[in-house]
Protein backbone atom coordinates (compact mmCIF):
# COMPACT_ATOMS: atom_id res chain seq x y z
CA UNK A 1 0.00 0.00 0.00
CA UNK A 2 1.41 3.30 -0.94
CA UNK A 3 1.85 6.25 1.39
CA UNK A 4 1.30 9.57 0.43
CA UNK A 5 0.39 13.00 2.77
CA UNK A 6 -2.48 14.65 1.72
CA UNK A 7 -0.62 18.11 1.01
CA UNK A 8 1.19 16.25 -1.34
CA UNK A 9 -2.09 15.72 -3.62
CA UNK A 10 -3.20 19.59 -3.06
CA UNK A 11 0.49 20.53 -4.53
CA UNK A 12 -0.30 18.81 -7.66
CA UNK A 13 -3.78 19.23 -7.97
CA UNK A 14 -3.46 23.10 -7.73
CA UNK A 15 -0.39 23.37 -9.98
CA UNK A 16 -2.66 21.32 -12.45
CA UNK A 17 -5.50 23.84 -11.60
CA UNK A 18 -3.44 26.86 -12.32
CA UNK A 19 -2.67 25.90 -15.88
CA UNK A 20 -5.75 25.51 -16.56
CA UNK A 21 -6.94 28.46 -14.71
CA UNK A 22 -4.82 31.75 -14.83
CA UNK A 23 -7.83 33.19 -12.37
CA UNK A 24 -6.14 30.83 -10.21
CA UNK A 25 -3.71 32.50 -7.84
CA UNK A 26 -1.70 30.86 -4.45
CA UNK A 27 -1.04 33.54 -1.64
CA UNK A 28 1.67 32.12 0.18
CA UNK A 29 2.83 32.79 3.64
CA UNK A 30 6.76 31.99 3.25
CA UNK A 31 6.21 28.44 3.85
CA UNK A 32 5.66 27.12 0.37
CA UNK A 33 8.08 24.09 0.52
CA UNK A 34 6.45 22.59 3.31
CA UNK A 35 2.69 23.59 2.13
CA UNK A 36 3.61 22.05 -1.88
CA UNK A 37 3.62 24.92 -3.43
CA UNK A 38 6.90 25.47 -4.37
CA UNK A 39 6.35 24.08 -7.85
CA UNK A 40 3.26 26.81 -8.37
CA UNK A 41 5.33 29.39 -7.75
CA UNK A 42 8.38 28.36 -10.08
CA UNK A 43 5.79 27.64 -12.86
CA UNK A 44 3.10 30.51 -12.73
CA UNK A 45 4.87 33.23 -11.00
CA UNK A 46 2.28 35.49 -11.75
CA UNK A 47 -0.21 33.97 -10.31
CA UNK A 48 2.00 33.56 -7.12
CA UNK A 49 2.31 36.06 -3.83
CA UNK A 50 4.42 35.73 -1.05
CA UNK A 51 3.21 38.13 1.41
CA UNK A 52 6.31 36.72 4.39
CA UNK A 53 5.62 35.58 7.20
CA UNK A 54 2.03 37.74 7.67
CA UNK A 55 -0.63 35.22 7.40
CA UNK A 56 -3.45 38.07 8.63
CA UNK A 57 -1.76 40.09 5.84
CA UNK A 58 -2.22 37.23 3.18
CA UNK A 59 -6.35 36.73 4.20
CA UNK A 60 -6.57 40.71 3.27
CA UNK A 61 -4.67 40.03 -0.02
CA UNK A 62 -6.32 37.33 -1.22
CA UNK A 63 -9.76 38.92 -0.35
CA UNK A 64 -8.67 41.90 -2.53
CA UNK A 65 -7.87 38.95 -4.78
CA UNK A 66 -11.29 37.56 -4.84
CA UNK A 67 -13.18 41.24 -5.06
CA UNK A 68 -11.12 41.36 -8.97
CA UNK A 69 -12.38 38.16 -9.83
CA UNK A 70 -9.19 35.69 -8.72
CA UNK A 71 -9.86 32.42 -7.22
CA UNK A 72 -7.09 32.56 -4.56
CA UNK A 73 -6.07 30.12 -2.32
CA UNK A 74 -4.49 31.11 1.32
CA UNK A 75 -1.60 28.51 1.74
CA UNK A 76 -0.12 27.92 5.25
CA UNK A 77 0.02 25.82 8.49
CA UNK A 78 -3.56 24.98 10.03
CA UNK A 79 -2.66 26.24 13.00
CA UNK A 80 -1.85 29.89 11.70
CA UNK A 81 -4.31 29.91 8.93
CA UNK A 82 -7.65 29.09 11.48
CA UNK A 83 -6.30 31.14 14.74
CA UNK A 84 -4.05 33.88 13.39
CA UNK A 85 -5.97 34.98 10.18
CA UNK A 86 -9.40 34.18 12.33
CA UNK A 87 -10.37 38.02 12.68
CA UNK A 88 -9.48 38.35 8.90
CA UNK A 89 -11.26 34.92 7.70
CA UNK A 90 -14.96 36.25 9.64
CA UNK A 91 -14.65 40.01 9.04
CA UNK A 92 -13.11 40.01 5.46
CA UNK A 93 -13.66 36.94 3.54
CA UNK A 94 -16.89 35.06 5.44
CA UNK A 95 -18.76 38.35 6.06
CA UNK A 96 -18.81 39.98 2.21
CA UNK A 97 -18.75 36.16 1.39
CA UNK A 98 -15.97 36.24 -1.04
CA UNK A 99 -14.43 33.51 -3.17
CA UNK A 100 -11.36 32.70 -0.93
CA UNK A 101 -9.77 29.07 0.08
CA UNK A 102 -7.67 28.95 2.24
CA UNK A 103 -5.46 25.46 1.75
CA UNK A 104 -3.66 24.46 4.80
CA UNK A 105 -0.93 21.34 5.56
CA UNK A 106 0.12 20.03 9.21
CA UNK A 107 -3.80 19.82 10.41
CA UNK A 108 -4.37 17.53 13.51
CA UNK A 109 -1.29 16.17 15.13
CA UNK A 110 0.25 15.41 12.26
CA UNK A 111 3.05 17.72 12.38
CA UNK A 112 4.12 14.88 15.19
CA UNK A 113 7.58 16.16 16.36
CA UNK A 114 6.97 19.98 15.89
CA UNK A 115 5.23 20.15 19.09
CA UNK A 116 2.40 20.77 20.26
CA UNK A 117 2.62 25.02 19.03
CA UNK A 118 2.39 23.74 15.26
CA UNK A 119 -0.61 20.41 16.03
CA UNK A 120 -3.67 22.72 15.46
CA UNK A 121 -6.54 20.65 17.34
CA UNK A 122 -9.20 23.55 16.88
CA UNK A 123 -9.39 24.81 13.44
CA UNK A 124 -12.41 22.44 12.01
CA UNK A 125 -14.59 23.41 14.86
CA UNK A 126 -13.56 27.19 15.08
CA UNK A 127 -14.20 27.69 11.48
CA UNK A 128 -17.19 25.55 11.28
CA UNK A 129 -18.76 28.40 13.53
CA UNK A 130 -18.02 31.03 11.29
CA UNK A 131 -20.96 31.77 8.75
CA UNK A 132 -20.38 30.44 4.80
CA UNK A 133 -17.50 28.36 5.56
CA UNK A 134 -17.10 25.13 4.27
CA UNK A 135 -14.78 22.71 6.00
CA UNK A 136 -13.21 19.71 4.37
CA UNK A 137 -10.55 17.33 5.34
CA UNK A 138 -9.38 14.74 2.27
CA UNK A 139 -8.78 10.65 3.75
CA UNK A 140 -5.88 10.54 1.48
CA UNK A 141 -3.51 12.04 -2.12
CA UNK A 142 -6.55 11.35 -4.81
CA UNK A 143 -9.48 12.80 -2.49
CA UNK A 144 -7.27 15.62 -1.52
CA UNK A 145 -7.04 16.64 -5.08
CA UNK A 146 -10.37 15.84 -5.96
CA UNK A 147 -11.37 17.97 -2.85
CA UNK A 148 -8.92 20.65 -4.12
CA UNK A 149 -10.53 21.09 -7.46
CA UNK A 150 -14.19 20.91 -6.01
CA UNK A 151 -13.35 23.78 -3.83
CA UNK A 152 -11.75 25.27 -6.49
CA UNK A 153 -15.18 25.08 -8.45
CA UNK A 154 -17.33 26.12 -5.58
CA UNK A 155 -18.48 29.54 -4.24
CA UNK A 156 -17.55 30.95 -1.53
CA UNK A 157 -15.04 30.54 1.16
CA UNK A 158 -13.38 27.13 1.94
CA UNK A 159 -11.41 25.57 4.18
CA UNK A 160 -9.40 22.49 3.26
CA UNK A 161 -7.33 20.89 5.84
CA UNK A 162 -4.27 18.56 4.97
CA UNK A 163 -1.90 15.95 6.53
CA UNK A 164 1.99 16.53 6.88
CA UNK A 165 2.74 12.77 7.80
CA UNK A 166 2.15 10.10 5.00
CA UNK A 167 -1.26 8.29 4.89
CA UNK A 168 -1.90 5.10 3.02
CA UNK A 169 -4.48 5.68 -0.10
CA UNK A 170 -7.86 4.92 -0.14
CA UNK A 171 -9.54 5.80 -3.14
CA UNK A 172 -8.47 5.37 -6.97
CA UNK A 173 -7.67 8.54 -9.14
CA UNK A 174 -11.38 7.60 -10.71
CA UNK A 175 -13.32 8.24 -7.43
CA UNK A 176 -15.74 11.02 -7.66
CA UNK A 177 -16.08 13.73 -4.62
CA UNK A 178 -19.24 16.13 -3.72
CA UNK A 179 -18.90 18.54 -0.78
CA UNK A 180 -21.55 17.93 1.45
CA UNK A 181 -21.99 14.18 0.29
CA UNK A 182 -20.39 11.67 2.50
CA UNK A 183 -18.82 8.58 0.97
CA UNK A 184 -19.50 4.76 2.04
CA UNK A 185 -16.63 2.95 2.16
CA UNK A 186 -18.19 -0.32 3.90
CA UNK A 187 -21.78 -1.56 4.12
CA UNK A 188 -22.90 -2.51 7.56
CA UNK A 189 -26.27 -2.81 9.69
CA UNK A 190 -24.67 -3.38 13.26
CA UNK A 191 -22.73 0.16 14.12
CA UNK A 192 -21.31 2.95 11.94
CA UNK A 193 -18.44 4.28 12.15
CA UNK A 194 -18.09 8.26 11.08
CA UNK A 195 -14.41 9.29 10.14
CA UNK A 196 -12.92 12.32 8.73
CA UNK A 197 -9.44 12.87 7.06
CA UNK A 198 -6.74 10.78 8.44
CA UNK A 199 -8.56 8.59 10.49
CA UNK A 200 -10.48 7.21 7.79
CA UNK A 201 -8.02 4.31 7.60
CA UNK A 202 -8.43 3.59 11.15
CA UNK A 203 -12.19 3.17 10.85
CA UNK A 204 -11.89 0.69 7.46
CA UNK A 205 -9.08 -1.48 9.85
CA UNK A 206 -11.44 -1.35 12.70
CA UNK A 207 -14.10 -2.55 10.01
CA UNK A 208 -12.09 -5.33 8.42
CA UNK A 209 -11.27 -6.45 11.85
CA UNK A 210 -15.08 -6.75 12.79
CA UNK A 211 -15.60 -8.54 9.78
CA UNK A 212 -13.84 -11.32 10.81
CA UNK A 213 -15.89 -11.55 13.88
CA UNK A 214 -19.06 -11.58 12.09
CA UNK A 215 -19.75 -7.87 13.12
CA UNK A 216 -20.88 -5.61 10.07
CA UNK A 217 -19.59 -1.91 10.31
CA UNK A 218 -21.01 0.46 8.19
CA UNK A 219 -17.94 2.80 7.24
CA UNK A 220 -18.36 6.67 6.11
CA UNK A 221 -16.14 9.11 4.79
CA UNK A 222 -17.75 12.69 6.02
CA UNK A 223 -14.87 14.69 3.87
CA UNK A 224 -16.97 17.49 4.72
CA UNK A 225 -17.02 18.68 8.22
CA UNK A 226 -19.28 21.33 7.04
CA UNK A 227 -21.47 21.38 5.21
CA UNK A 228 -22.46 17.92 7.44
CA UNK A 229 -24.13 15.28 5.78
CA UNK A 230 -26.56 15.16 7.67
CA UNK A 231 -28.59 12.99 5.46
CA UNK A 232 -26.17 9.79 5.33
CA UNK A 233 -25.75 10.60 9.33
CA UNK A 234 -30.24 9.69 10.05
CA UNK A 235 -29.75 6.91 7.49
CA UNK A 236 -27.07 5.53 9.64
CA UNK A 237 -28.98 5.95 13.26
CA UNK A 238 -32.16 5.01 11.87
CA UNK A 239 -30.19 1.51 9.81
CA UNK A 240 -27.61 0.87 13.12
CA UNK A 241 -28.52 2.92 15.58
CA UNK A 242 -25.17 2.62 17.06
CA UNK A 243 -22.47 5.89 15.85
CA UNK A 244 -18.51 5.77 16.54
CA UNK A 245 -17.16 8.62 15.35
CA UNK A 246 -13.31 9.27 14.75
CA UNK A 247 -11.11 12.59 14.42
CA UNK A 248 -7.87 14.14 14.14
CA UNK A 249 -9.25 16.84 16.32
CA UNK A 250 -10.58 17.99 19.45
CA UNK A 251 -13.32 16.00 20.57
CA UNK A 252 -14.87 19.16 21.35
CA UNK A 253 -16.32 20.94 18.19
CA UNK A 254 -15.25 18.54 15.80
CA UNK A 255 -17.03 15.52 13.97
CA UNK A 256 -18.28 13.79 16.97
CA UNK A 257 -20.29 16.76 18.16
CA UNK A 258 -21.64 17.89 14.30
CA UNK A 259 -22.88 14.05 14.25
CA UNK A 260 -24.26 14.29 17.97
CA UNK A 261 -26.20 17.19 17.22
CA UNK A 262 -28.41 15.07 14.73
CA UNK A 263 -28.66 12.36 17.26
CA UNK A 264 -30.19 14.81 19.45
CA UNK A 265 -32.85 16.40 16.95
CA UNK A 266 -33.54 13.16 16.18
CA UNK A 267 -33.97 12.08 19.80
CA UNK A 268 -32.55 8.25 18.81
CA UNK A 269 -29.11 7.17 18.59
CA UNK A 270 -25.86 6.54 20.47
CA UNK A 271 -22.70 8.00 19.52
CA UNK A 272 -19.23 7.29 20.76
CA UNK A 273 -16.50 9.65 19.93
CA UNK A 274 -12.53 9.00 19.14
CA UNK A 275 -10.47 12.10 18.85
CA UNK A 276 -7.97 14.51 20.75
CA UNK A 277 -8.93 14.83 24.29
CA UNK A 278 -9.51 18.33 24.61
CA UNK A 279 -5.71 18.39 25.51
CA UNK A 280 -2.80 20.16 23.45
CA UNK A 281 -0.07 17.67 21.80
CA UNK A 282 3.29 17.07 22.35
CA UNK A 283 6.77 16.17 20.37
CA UNK A 284 5.90 12.97 19.88
CA UNK A 285 5.91 10.29 16.71
CA UNK A 286 2.04 10.74 14.69
CA UNK A 287 0.81 7.21 15.96
CA UNK A 288 1.98 7.70 19.06
CA UNK A 289 0.12 10.92 19.70
CA UNK A 290 -3.26 9.39 18.24
CA UNK A 291 -2.48 6.52 20.18
CA UNK A 292 -2.37 8.61 23.42
CA UNK A 293 -5.46 10.04 22.92
CA UNK A 294 -7.32 6.37 22.59
CA UNK A 295 -7.03 7.23 18.63
CA UNK A 296 -6.77 3.50 17.15
CA UNK A 297 -8.21 0.85 15.21
CA UNK A 298 -8.34 -1.84 18.01
CA UNK A 299 -10.24 0.99 20.41
CA UNK A 300 -12.81 1.36 17.67
CA UNK A 301 -13.16 -2.15 17.11
CA UNK A 302 -13.70 -3.00 20.87
CA UNK A 303 -16.03 0.11 20.92
CA UNK A 304 -17.90 -1.50 18.76
CA UNK A 305 -18.14 -5.04 20.18
CA UNK A 306 -19.37 -3.17 23.39
CA UNK A 307 -22.64 -1.81 21.50
CA UNK A 308 -23.23 -4.78 20.35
Amino acid sequence: MSMIATRDGFGDEILQLGRENKDIYVVDVDIGKSCKTTAFAKALPEQHVNVGIAEQCGAGVAAGLATCGKIPFVVTYAAFGSMRMCEMIRQEICYPHLNVKIACSHGGVTPANDGASHQSIEDMGILSTIPNMTVIMPADYNAARKLTRAAAESDGPVYLRFTRDAIPEIYGAEQEFTIGKAIQLRQGSDVTIIAIGDTVRLALEAADTLANEGIKARVLDMHSLKPLDTEAVVSAINETGKIITVEDHNVINGLGYAVSAVAADMGRGIVKRFGIQDRFGMSAPYERLLAMNGVTAENLAACARALQ
